[in-house]
């Protein structure tokens, strides 16, 4: 394998890899603008990818996967919305608590499909564009994911940015009582970013079952909801920099793929270490400028709102 195979092939492994994360973090994000402290990431993520993986197995359709994998991260995130708008529970254990019973409940339903493989999803083919040498199989020649990570990071951006709708939202996460004066439906807007926080993890655990492993393991997830909850301090609430961000820890992820084939004396179980440590590392990074995060971050993340305040 020469200089150039070995760039392509770290190259696509890398998105591979920061793809579910780019879901994740760019639908936690939303979440957050609008207040809402979601820590049941991880559960979503994973409901996602069992209930993805199972429909394309059993339909053998890979759309219906992908919508399958959505409409079921997006079911978590209406249970958790459910609870912490609705019936007003702490957000951070109510987080925790679907984190756990997410991994339950995938194992579960996951238990008849282990062993199983899923054909994937294809490959598009972009006339010219896909035959143009590196360039074209790196950036033309992927699944249909990739590209919706993408549109997803410029829609989300556009969205916060010029939209009325987006301008609500930020209004919200920022104060909630000034937002609810002015007649702006609270508990609404917020629900409705949980529930699109929900169905982006639920993207991305169907990335990991039906495209990154095109199988069923239990606990497949593997933290990444964590990390992608890391990655929406580390971008600072920026949708652009989560996307970007989710590609730095993708790249993280894979070195230790590439130290073991080169031969490196290095013990695997710290290779595999590597990106959780990273992402401890940057947190630590981030809160000794604790100022500034608190200018980025919206100012009424994680409290409760009371309709009646």
């Amino acid at each position: 394998m020469d200089g150039t195979d070995i760039l392509v092939s770290a190259a696509l492994t890398i998105i591979t890899a920061a793809t579910p994360l780019a879901f994740a973090a760019l639908g936690e994000l939303v979440v957050e603008k609008s207040g809402v402290l979601n820590l049941g990431v991880e559960g979503m993520m994973v409901v996602g990818a069992v209930m993805a993986f199972a429909t394309g197995v059993t339909t053998e359709s890979a759309v219906l996967a992908i919508i399958v994998g959505a409409l079921s991260g997006a079911a978590v995130g209406g249970l958790f919305g459910f609870l912490v708008l609705v019936l007003l529970s702490n957000q951070v254990a109510t987080g925790l608590a679907l984190t756990i019973f997410g991994l339950g409940l995938s194992a579960l339903v996951g238990h008849g499909f282990v062993g199983i493989t899923f054909a994937g999803v294809p490959s598009l083919y972009i006339p010219y564009l896909s035959d143009i040498p590196i360039i074209g199989e790196i950036l033309f020649g992927q699944d249909v994911m990739v590209y919706m990570s993408v549109a997803a990071a410029i829609g989300i951006s556009w969205f916060l940015k010029k939209t009325r709708a987006g301008l609500i939202l930020r209004a919200v996460g920022e104060n909630h009582d000034a937002a609810h004066a002015i007649g702006y439906p609270v508990i609404r807007v917020r629900f409705l970013a949980v529930l699109f926080g929900g169905a982006m993890a639920g993207l991305g655990g169907a990335y990991l079952s039906l495209v990154y492993t095109p199988l069923w393991v239990e606990n497949m997830t593997a933290g990444r909801g964590w990390i992608a909850l890391a990655l929406v301090v580390f971008a600072a609430w920026r949708p652009g920099r989560a996307f970007f961000g989710a590609y730095l820890f993708g790249g993280i992820t894979i070195i230790q793929l590439h130290v073991q084939g080169v031969g490196w004396a290095v013990p695997s179980q710290l290779l595999s270490m590597l990106p959780y440590l990273v992402t401890i590392i940057v947190l630590v990074v981030i809160s000794r400028d604790s100022g500034r995060q608190r200018l980025s971050a919206p100012a009424s993340l994680g409290k409760i709102f009371y309709a009646a305040s």
